[in-house]
C-alpha cells in the first residue's frame, strides 16, 4: 500500500471568496452567454466546485436589450405565466419581452439551468441584469469577463 494518502478537498461555506463578474450582453446569443453565466453562478469554473455548496460568484450583467437571439425563435417561442387564478394564464413572444423587460429574459434563460431547489434559488441572487449600460455596483469593483 502506497504511504501517501490522497484527500478530495470538498468546500465549505465559509472558506468560499466570492469576485464580481461585469459581462456585456450586446452582440452575445442568449442561450450562448446563458450557460456560461450559470456556469459562474453555480462554481464550476473553480477548482474545488462541490455541487452541495454554493461556491459560485456575484455576476452583473450589462446591456440586457442587446442579446440577439437566432433563427425566428423571437416570433414562434413564447414565455408563459401564470398568476394562479382562472383565466391568468399569459402568453407572450420573444420579441414582446425583449422590448418590454428584456432583463427578463436573460433571468428566465439563466434560473433555468441552475438547480431547483434552495441551492438554486440563492444561486440565483447573485445575478444582477440591467437594461444599458449604467450599474450601481461600482463599489465592489468587478472584473469584465469577456465570452467568445
Amino acid at each position: 500500500m502506497d504511504t501517501l494518502s490522497y484527500k478530495t478537498k470538498s468546500a465549505k461555506a465559509q472558506d468560499i471568496e466570492r469576485k464580481w463578474y461585469l459581462v456585456d450582453a450586446s452582440n452575445k446569443t442568449l442561450g450562448r452567454i446563458s450557460t456560461q453565466i450559470a456556469s459562474i453562478l453555480r462554481g464550476k469554473h473553480r477548482p474545488y466546485y462541490t455541487p452541495h455548496v454554493d461556491c459560485g460568484d456575484y455576476v452583473i450583467i450589462i446591456n440586457a436589450e442587446k442579446v440577439r437571439v437566432t433563427g425566428k425563435k423571437l416570433d414562434q417561442r413564447e414565455h408563459i405565466s401564470y398568476s394562479g387564478y382562472p383565466g391568468g394564464q399569459k402568453r407572450r413572444t420573444l420579441r414582446h419581452v425583449q422590448e418590454t423587460f428584456p432583463e427578463r429574459l436573460i433571468e428566465h434563460s439563466v434560473r433555468g439551468m441552475l438547480p431547483k431547489n434552495k441551492l438554486g434559488r440563492a444561486m440565483f441572487k447573485k445575478m444582477f441584469v440591467y437594461k444599458g449600460s449604467e450599474h450601481p455596483h461600482g463599489a465592489q469593483k468587478p472584473e469584465t469577463l469577456n465570452f467568445d
